[in-house]
């Protein structure tokens, strides 16, 4: 049940017996109209620092997304690829809608790929699938089809099992497939979190598949939102969530993320919970905080070269 996302230097392995997966969401002009403006015009430093900032706060793979009316979005998509992997060694997730986007973000990109997405509609799978076997990527499978987003979570069951069978017909391993249950708003449907939770018990169990989701969406037009996204990630991972779309640089999250691998076991010895501890002392003390195991990683390598 292990899927594995790799750049030209790092591996990422999800799986209910690793580290929770934090996917960066920042690099998305959808709502930023600055960062869609830049893009647009060939700037992107604004992707630069999102990046960055998104890997220092924890993210282990970036979602990009180039999704701009009216741009070439093939080729903002390439450059984006391409300017993320000259700031930072993790894996991508390649974002689109656009079939020639997620094609130019593949053929751009050194690594395996996270592709996102592929929902249940006959004409979506027959387009995207064999990208994904063409590349050699893994696919995020959105659980609705041409009838929408159903709120019975048998139905939303229905429709993962039907991608994950599609995907093994082009010769995708299972694996290679991370479903996505869909979280409503909590605000909007009083049993949506009920429902993921039933869906990911479910995946987990009989597909035997990893599980993604965009995490933020369960307060959606609520006060106080980080606290009721926290509270959801941890009940999520405890029913079998192994990596969320969402941006790392909140601390609410990333807390919640890094309190549930210590409660699930897969923090060895709780050193990634006391390693960020130390650095968030730090940072409030306005010294320098201390680098993390995967930066120190990073310059040991490159020592190396």
């Amino acid at each position: 049940m292990e899927t594995i996302i790799s750049s030209k230097t790092q591996t990422v392995i999800m799986g209910p017996n690793q580290p929770f997966t934090i996917i960066g969401e920042r690099i998305n002009p959808t709502g930023r109209k600055l960062l869609a403006a830049e893009m647009a015009a060939g700037d992107f430093s604004r992707v630069e620092r999102d990046a960055i900032a998104q890997v220092q706060a924890g993210a282990r793979i970036l979602d990009v997304n180039a999704g701009i009316p009216l741009a070439d979005e093939p080729a903002i998509m390439a450059q984006a690829v391409k300017t993320v992997m000259a700031v930072t060694d993790v894996p991508l997730s390649i974002d689109s809608s656009v079939i020639a986007a997620l094609e130019s973000g593949l053929q751009a990109y050194e690594g395996k790929a996270l592709v996102n997405s592929v929902t249940g509609e006959d004409e979506r799978l027959a387009a995207v699938l064999p990208l994904i076997k063409k590349y050699g990527a893994a696919v995020v499978a959105i659980s609705n089809d041409e009838t929408g987003i159903s709120e019975d979570p048998d139905v939303r069951f229905a429709v993962a099992k039907k991608i994950v069978e599609r995907a093994m017909d082009y010769g995708i391993p299972k694996e290679d497939v991370i479903i996505d249950p869909l979280v409503m708003p909590i605000g909007a449907v009083r049993y949506g979190g009920r429902q993921v939770f039933s869906i990911l018990r479910r995946v987990q169990e009989e597909l035997q598949v990893n599980t993604v989701c965009g995490a933020s969406n369960i307060s959606f037009g609520l006060p106080n939102r980080p606290v009721l996204n926290a509270a959801f990630l941890t009940m999520a991972i405890v029913s079998g969530l192994t990596s969320a779309i969402t941006n790392p640089t909140a601390p609410e999250l990333r807390q919640a993320m890094l309190a549930a691998d210590v409660m699930m076991g897969n923090d060895e010895n709780c050193l990634a919970w006391i390693d960020y501890d130390r650095r968030r002392k730090a940072a409030a003390q306005g010294d320098t905080a201390p680098t993390d195991r995967e930066s120190r990683r990073r310059r040991r390598r490159e020592r190396a070269r």
